[in-house]
């Protein structure tokens, strides 16, 4: 009788078990540090760097919305986390290539230094995990669908 009855495990989304697990928690992690760090930079000193604070902002909202996507699991869920996944992925590049060649876009003009995003120079801030975690993301959703 017990062989007729799932398992737990099988029935919550394949996201959120083994590696998926992992990947919720960094994305949770990355989530609530740059949500926190934008809020208080937009509220803060937003005229300093305009450009720098909103990038992370737009930062903040993809890792939001990729968290709840891989806890919520469905089909669905995983395209919209898979699409945001590529977003960021380019993003990172972009800005990282960006912060690299036209560093005046990334300067703040009082003091003549660098102001960092979330995926400044690649993500370095975060120890490249901005750069890293949507490459893992994609491999794992993609591997899931098989």
């Amino acid at each position: 009788m017990s062989e007729n009855l799932p398992d737990a495990a099988e029935e919550r989304p394949a996201t959120r078990r083994g590696l998926g697990r992992l990947l919720i928690a960094i994305y949770a992690v990355l989530a609530v540090g740059a949500t926190v760090r934008s809020l208080w930079e937009l509220l803060t000193k937003f005229d300093v760097a305009p450009v720098s604070y909103l990038l992370s902002a737009v930062a903040a909202v993809v890792y939001c919305v990729i968290t709840y996507c891989l806890l919520k699991g469905t089909e669905k869920a995983r395209a919209v986390a898979q699409g945001l996944m590529w977003f960021e992925l380019v993003g990172v590049v972009v800005v990282g290539t960006l912060s690299v060649v036209a560093k005046d876009l990334f300067i703040n003009p009082e003091t003549g230094k660098a102001v960092s995003s979330v995926w400044y120079l690649y993500g370095r801030d975060y120890i490249w995990l901005p750069l890293i975690l949507p490459i893992a993301g994609l491999w794992f959703i993609r591997r899931q669908a098989h």
